[in-house]
């Protein structure tokens, strides 16, 4: 998933932007957060961020459509712990934080603290988390969650 400049170059059905913000594009392929990263990047874009649940929203919507008929999917989104940098427990991102110039480094609500499965503990290494998407909610929603 691309966080894109206000004039996104895919076509239509692979974006969605914000009324005054970033425009948010998927793009399937079997990748690393490396090459995905790339990608983004050859789109003048970076993976995608998310501060708040206006941009998770518009988000989720685009992946889901992209997902349409998959039983789970995982996108790569902008979220990394560099090597220096500790799991933290009771952080929203558990230490993880949003790679790239298109987000801003604030306060993540507590409603983005979503995970799958709870990132590895750890202090040594970097590493990066993507977001996991799983068949409807009950509440009728795309089911989703961080995932390491």
């Amino acid at each position: 998933a691309c966080a894109l400049g206000q004039t996104p170059p895919p076509p239509p059905a692979a974006v969605r932007c914000q009324a005054a913000g970033a425009c948010f594009s998927a793009h399937l392929a079997n990748s690393t957060y490396a090459e995905a990263r790339s990608a983004c990047g050859r789109r003048r874009g970076d993976l995608a961020w998310v501060s708040g649940e206006a941009e998770l929203g518009l988000l989720l919507g685009l992946l889901a459509e992209a997902a349409a008929g998959s039983a789970a999917s995982l996108f790569w989104v902008g979220l990394k712990r560099n090597a220096s940098a500790c799991t933290v427990a009771d952080q929203p991102l558990r230490g993880f934080s949003w790679d790239g110039g298109g987000a801003p480094q604030r306060e993540v609500p507590a409603e983005l603290g979503r995970w799958v499965k709870e990132p590895v503990r750890s202090c040594l290494s970097a590493r990066c988390a993507g977001l996991h998407l799983a068949a409807a909610a009950p509440g009728g929603g795309p089911g989703w969650g961080w995932k390491e």
